[in-house]
C-alpha cells in the first residue's frame, strides 16, 4: 500500500514542475522504477488516475520503465545485471 503515498509524492513533484514551466496541461509522466523498490507499477498508474482527476494531470499518460538491478565490480569495473541477488563478479 505504499504506492498511495508514493503516488501522492509523484503528483506533488509533477505539479511543482508544471507550475515552474507555466504548464496548463500535463500530457505524459515517465517514471523509472527500480527493481528492488517493490513498487507495483500498475498500482501507481491506478492511483495516479484517481488522484489526478480534475487537475491539469487528468488523463495524462503514465509511462513506467522498469529499471533492472545492476552492480559494478569494485575490482574490475565491470557492470552486470544482478539476478537472484548474486552480486559476485564472474
Amino acid at each position: 500500500m505504499h504506492e498511495i503515498a508514493m503516488t501522492e509524492n509523484i503528483l506533488s513533484i509533477v505539479f511543482i514542475e508544471a507550475e515552474k514551466r507555466n504548464a496548463k496541461k500535463i500530457k505524459k509522466v515517465k517514471l523509472e522504477i527500480g527493481e528492488l523498490t517493490n513498487i507495483v507499477g500498475d498500482c501507481v498508474q491506478f492511483y495516479f488516475e484517481l488522484m489526478s482527476k480534475d487537475t491539469i494531470a487528468d488523463g495524462a499518460e503514465v509511462e513506467i520503465v522498469d529499471v533492472p538491478l545492476q552492480a559494478k565490480c569494485p575490482r574490475c569495473g565491470s557492470v552486470k545485471r544482478v539476478e537472484n541477488l548474486d552480486f559476485l563478479c564472474e
